[in-house]
């Protein structure tokens, strides 16, 4: 059995050398290579490794692993770019924002705002397709204008 950062060491690398469509895949990919996991683990690797879903040319999407470390802050294009192709709604109470993606699209949205940088915003908590954003006290109205705004909604 291949300990967990061995299992994510081959993710990466799967995620490098193949276009993965989504987690069933990397299930059966893993498997031919010797390691057994489970949807459930396979969406923490990929969380954990910072993977996101890209476009790739034919409009699918594919996961990737950002070059940039956790610790770097994202540029704001990034941000934009990951919000107008992923968020449909947005919605705030208090600061509280409440953000809507397509189903299994909600932690990509989420690691995009995590790593940004945003001074206003203290974390995410992303479910399928749907997501928390926690602005500091007061920002809640800054925080959901700019995300409405990086994702073309207005």
């Amino acid at each position: 059995m291949a300990s967990k950062a061995q299992r994510q060491h081959r993710v990466a690398q799967l995620l490098e050398s193949a276009q993965v469509h989504n987690q069933s895949q990397l299930v059966e990919l893993l498997s031919a290579s010797g390691v057994t996991v489970n949807a459930s683990t396979v969406s923490r690797d990929l969380e954990e490794l910072g993977a996101i879903k890209v476009r790739i040319p034919g409009g699918e999407t594919a996961y990737a692993i950002p070059e940039l470390p956790r610790s770097q802050v994202t540029p704001v294009n990034h941000l934009r770019r990951v919000l107008s192709d992923w968020v449909a709604e947005v919605e705030r109470s208090g600061d509280l924002v409440v953000v809507t993606t397509p189903p299994g699209s909600a932690h990509v949205v989420a690691s995009a705002i995590d790593r940004n940088g945003v001074e206003e915003v203290l974390g995410t908590v992303a479910g399928d397709d749907t997501l928390l954003v926690i602005a500091t006290s007061g920002a809640g109205a800054d925080v959901a204008h700019r995300i409405t705004e990086l994702s073309g909604l207005e």
